[in-house]
Formats: structure tokens, C-alpha cells, sequence
């Protein structure tokens, strides 16, 4: 299923300041709960909570190409670290991209990702099963 976007940017500075915090070597993680959660499971479909992820890719990583290329990475990462192990739901996440990520691969920036979730508890412990 295709992630739900962040399109407010009232809810990418809330994430920034008032969010759990992961920096790693090539993205920062930032996560934070998202209070429209329950409005958003009662219009979704499948009556679901979702989480809404946003994507931050600055002008110091580099030109439209490196920038664009940064997030067609760092979606490929998430997809794959939700396909392996899923996420807690209802929750504000923003991956902001580094420097850094110029020049490497989804691995490495899976590896991040996968800590960064592992740090912040966003995956659900194996009593709630």
C-alpha cells in the first residue's frame, strides 16, 4: 500500500521540534504522534491506522538530481524496512536526508532507517501480537 504523505508544513515543524529524534550517518529520523490519526483510520478504506511520512531533502545535498535521486532512495529503504517488519501506526514520520547520503546506496540507508525505528520504538513489542 502507498504511504499517506505529509503535505502541511505545520506538521513537518511540529515533527522537527516537538518529535523523538534519530541522527544517523546519511538521515535524521523524526517521529511524533499524529493527533488526525483517528479521523484519518475512520476515512481510510480499510478502517486502518496509517502513518503519514514525510520526506526533508535539503539544497546542501547537492543539485535536483542528487536531491531527487536522495528520496527515490530513502522511499525504497522505507518501503523495504516496512516490508520486512511492520511499524507501529498513527505516528508523524520525517526522514530528513544528509549530506552524507550523497553516493550511497538503499543498504546504507536502510541500515539507518532500521536503527533509527529500533532507537524511536516504532516497532510493536511482541506482547501486543
Amino acid at each position: 500500500m502507498k504511504e499517506t504523505a505529509i503535505k502541511e508544513n505545520h506538521l513537518y515543524l511540529k515533527a522537527f521540534r516537538q518529535g523523538g529524534r534519530f541522527v544517523g550517518r546519511t538521515v535524521a529520523v523524526y517521529v511524533l504522534k499524529d493527533y488526525a490519526a483517528k479521523r484519518l483510520m475512520l476515512a481510510h478504506p480499510e478502517k486502518k491506522y496509517v502513518n503519514r511520512l514525510g520526506l526533508s531533502v535539503t539544497k546542501k545535498v547537492g543539485g535536483a538530481v542528487q536531491r531527487n535521486r536522495a528520496k527515490r532512495i530513502i522511499r525504497a529503504a522505507y518501503r523495504e524496512l516496512v516490508g520486512k517488519r511492520p511499524l507501529k501506526t498513527g505516528f508523524l514520520i520525517v526522514i530528513s536526508a544528509k549530506p552524507e547520503i550523497d553516493g550511497k546506496s538503499s543498504r546504507d540507508v536502510y541500515a539507518d532507517l532500521s536503527r533509527a525505528m529500533q532507537k524511536l520504538d516504532m516497532y510493536p513489542s511482541k506482547d501486543s501480537r
